[in-house]
């Protein structure tokens, strides 16, 4: 039977130290009792009450971490089915493979494209965060993995059905904590004596769930803790359903053996089914997705797909409201507004870069709505855009008094005009994609 955040609380210490980032030992006795916190997360509970309370407390999915401090990514200890119940808390990460076939020069092309696939969308930061490598065929695994972990600066996953040419290719790089993958029927002792000795975190594969569990039992058994569900994607449908019944005995049935996070192998010969398969993956619901193409236009759609997936939907996504430069504006440089949601804002700051014209962007408040959603909900009006203006001082850094307003907001022109020392209101495009001609054509 789960346990009550009062049984929690009884056994914490009780001092409120805020040592775990929540403001009381009930609130962080609450979050354990919700599978939301794990019970390790307080430093100053006993060791008789954490080895009374561990098992049952314990989040339904195992938080499993892969790489060093330096290079370390965590997946798992995720909550929820669905993302609208709260959220989904650890986005999926892109492995890319480099393949046992791979020559000398092919792995270093490859992995200039793997350290080059760095994208900035709506203000964060997206890349490939594995390096996924084959070492069946290597004369040297040692050597090779060695090689592409130091190159890619990268935690790694190794891979490979030869479990001596597994062995030296992770205790070279054992410091990096990779990947182990994978422990199958055959190699199931083999894999699992291998990740104990070299406490490193394992993927398990089987072709069933019900054999699935009974290996995931075994390999706990054996003292292995951070263990992968391991799924291939010869057929899309199946793996899905296969993660989902997974996931679904996990978190509302509380079945231990499989309450791990999931990965998932991407081999199609069609690199656009590759990237549509590795998308779907990440939706539903893999932790991590191995695929083989590393060229922007492979990687890039599926980790949009990601950061769509993993946003908070109970959060407005929102930039600072503040007076945010484009370029190097000078006084004579165009003085735009908008909203602080941020796909606006960095729709027109985008833009207006690409513009080449520099200028000021004066970002107001609306809670993290759009134009039309704020104008709608009553977030902005141009009493709130004047009053921005001013407290962002843009009036002390150009001579001119010119303001450019979205073109779905005309309605504005007139009182700002009337109200405020901006006496020329120029009503801009209604879309972002027309600032670069708007500029160009009614800015000098």
């Amino acid at each position: 039977m789960a346990l009550t955040g009062m049984q929690i609380y009884k056994s914490l210490p009780r001092t409120n130290c805020k040592d775990c980032g929540l403001p009381t030992c009930m609130a962080f006795a609450m979050q354990v009792a919700a599978k939301q916190r794990a019970l390790e997360d307080c430093p100053h509970i006993s060791d008789e009450a954490s080895s009374e309370l561990s098992e049952s407390s314990a989040p339904p999915m195992k938080l499993v971490s892969i790489g060093s401090d330096e290079r370390k990514f965590e997946i798992g200890q995720e909550t929820v089915m669905f993302r609208h119940e709260e959220k989904f808390h650890r986005g999926t990460a892109i492995a890319v493979r480099f393949g046992k076939e791979l020559t000398d020069t092919e792995v270093d092309e490859k992995l200039r494209a793997v350290n080059e696939d760095v994208f900035t969308r709506v203000g964060e930061r997206l890349y490939v965060k594995f390096c996924a490598v084959e070492v069946d065929g290597a004369a040297d695994p040692a050597e090779r993995m060695k090689k592409i972990v130091d190159a890619s600066c990268l935690p790694a996953i190794v891979i490979g059905s030869d479990t001596e040419k597994v062995r030296a290719a992770a205790a070279a790089v054992k410091e990096e904590k990779p990947l182990l993958y994978r422990a199958e029927n055959g190699t199931l002792e083999t894999m699992t004596a291998m990740a104990k000795e070299l406490g490193l975190p394992l993927a398990i594969h089987a072709p069933t769930l019900e054999e699935l569990a009974d290996m995931t039992q075994k390999a706990k058994e054996a003292g292995v803790e951070d263990i992968v569900l391991s799924f291939d994607c010869e057929n899309l449908g199946e793996t899905i359903r296969m993660m989902t019944i997974a996931r679904r005995a996990a978190l509302r049935k509380q079945f231990r053996p499989l309450g791990y996070p999931a990965m998932v192998d991407v081999k199609t010969t069609d690199p656009m089914l590759e990237s549509v398969f590795a998308a779907s993956c990440a939706a539903k619901y893999a932790g991590i997705v191995i695929v083989d193409g590393a060229e922007p236009w492979q990687v890039l759609p599926v980790l949009t797909i990601v950061q769509d997936v993993y946003t908070d939907p109970q959060v407005p996504n929102t930039v600072e409201a503040d007076l945010h430069e484009v370029g190097s504006p000078n006084e004579n440089s165009p003085v735009l507004f908008t909203t602080n949601f941020s796909l606006t804002y960095f729709s027109v700051e985008g833009e207006v870069e690409r513009s080449k014209i520099p200028a000021y962007i004066c970002v107001v408040d609306t809670e993290g709505l759009g134009v039309l959603n704020a104008y709608a909900g009553d977030k902005i009006s141009a009493e709130k855009v004047i009053k921005a203006l001013q407290e962002q001082g843009i009036a002390e850094k150009v001579k001119h008094r010119k303001l450019i307003i979205p073109g779905l907001l005309p309605i504005f022109r007139a009182e700002i005009e009337d109200t405020s020392e901006w006496t020329e209101v120029i009503i801009g495009p209604e879309a972002a994609r027309e600032i670069p001609a708007f500029l160009t054509n009614n800015w000098s």
